[in-house]
């Protein structure tokens, strides 16, 4: 073999990221629509944060005479109607920008309803399905779309991806879109907005960062520039998680955040696996929060990659101080005793999951794109379904 053989080969190409960080952060708001040439900006928001009069005359003076609207529709797992309503907010305010204010769904339904405005045709012509050989196909989105603009109140990596999961309550069915061009135009985290977010929603984002990072570092694709950030990612947030109560503190949810930027840079370029597809799955049809499913589901799944996670392991205990080799028997260990000193469910008939739907639940989870990253190969839906019968 030759030398040359010897060094690997990868592609490695990220996304443009302007990003803007502390109490002067949303100073730069309206010189960031400026700068994209938008003058007509919609608030996406959930009624909670709609309520907070305060905070959200706060982003009002920032975007300044740009801001035309606020759509305060936003609702927990991007439900169909409440994506249909914003891009029709959207459509009739005219709209040329969007700032997504709040979480996970504040941004994903804002992603989701630009695309539906842009695209003018349904969501189920617009995502990801798998033929009839089995292999997933996403549909090349290519109308120009509304530049999206991310004030989060919580460590999600919905900040800066490009994908967007729609639920579809009557069909039970979560229909994911993908289109680069979603992505974040800027990030403005601020301290004001990070505070709104009660403290059991920064946790359970934090376990679903925490999860897409270990996923990724055991995946089944991974480079170096990725590994440097999803290890970084899972150092902040399992040091962290070892202190619940400073969850509270501004600069710890400042550093939250900032890891969820560097575990959603970095998981997409590795992808994640079942911990990510099942939380995905189960998540929306029974009203639970990802992160909660997650901490459930990932010790069970770390069990069924076993031996085929190996390779990454050893990054996973660096990141999480562990001075073995790493096992995937210490790394779950690990965990266990991690998650277990939050006070938080253990299995999922805690979190109201009833055990009869789990085939079902199985079955459509298939259909993921994540499970493409699993380093064990998932062929079946009774693979998927053990891991779920063990966490359940």
């Amino acid at each position: 073999m030759s030398k040359a053989a010897l060094m690997p080969s990868f592609e490695h190409a990220s996304a443009a990221l302007r990003l803007f960080h502390g109490p002067d952060s949303l100073a730069r708001l309206g010189r960031e629509l400026e700068r994209l040439g938008a003058r007509r900006a919609v608030i996406f928001c959930g009624q909670s944060m709609g309520r907070q009069g305060q905070l959200l005359e706060l982003v009002r003076q920032a975007a300044g005479e740009h801001c035309v609207g606020v759509f305060d529709g936003v609702q927990a797992h991007s439900p169909l109607v409440s994506v249909q309503a914003g891009a029709a907010y959207l459509g009739q305010t005219g709209a040329d920008a969007v700032i997504a204010l709040g979480g996970g769904s504040a941004i994903v339904t804002a992603r989701a309803a630009s695309i539906v405005l842009a695209e003018g045709r349904p969501v189920h012509e617009l995502c990801t399905r798998r033929d009839e050989r089995g292999a997933l196909n996403s549909p090349k989105l290519l109308q120009p779309k509304l530049a999206q603009l991310v004030l989060p109140s919580t460590p999600t990596t919905a900040m800066v991806k490009a994908g967007s999961a729609v639920f579809d309550p009557t069909a039970g069915e979560r229909l994911p879109l993908f289109d680069p061009k979603t992505r974040a135009a800027a990030l403005f985290i601020h301290p004001e907005l990070t505070a709104t977010a009660p403290r059991h929603l920064i946790l359970s984002a934090s376990l679903n960062t925490l999860t897409m990072a270990i996923e990724g570092l055991v995946s089944r694709v991974s480079n170096p520039l990725a590994d440097a950030q999803l290890m970084h990612a899972l150092r902040l947030i399992a040091g962290h998680l070892q202190r619940p109560d400073s969850m509270d503190d501004p600069a710890v949810r400042g550093e939250l955040l900032l890891a969820a930027v560097l575990c959603g840079q970095g998981s997409d370029h590795t992808g994640a696996g079942i911990t990510t597809v099942l939380g995905h799955a189960l998540g929306a049809r029974f009203g639970t929060e990802n992160g909660l499913v997650n901490a459930v589901v990932l010790p069970h799944a770390l069990r069924f990659n076993g031996q085929a996670a190996q390779a990454g392991m050893g990054k996973v205990a660096a990141a999480l101080g562990l001075t073995s080799t790493g096992s995937a028997s210490e790394v779950t260990e690990r965990l266990s005793g991690l998650l277990a000193g939050l006070s938080i469910p253990s299995r999922l008939q805690e979190l109201q999951v009833p055990a009869e739907p789990l085939e079902m639940v199985a079955r459509l989870a298939m259909a993921d794109w994540f499970l493409r990253g699993n380093p064990r190969p998932v062929t079946e839906a009774g693979q998927l379904l053990a891991v779920l019968q063990a966490a359940w």
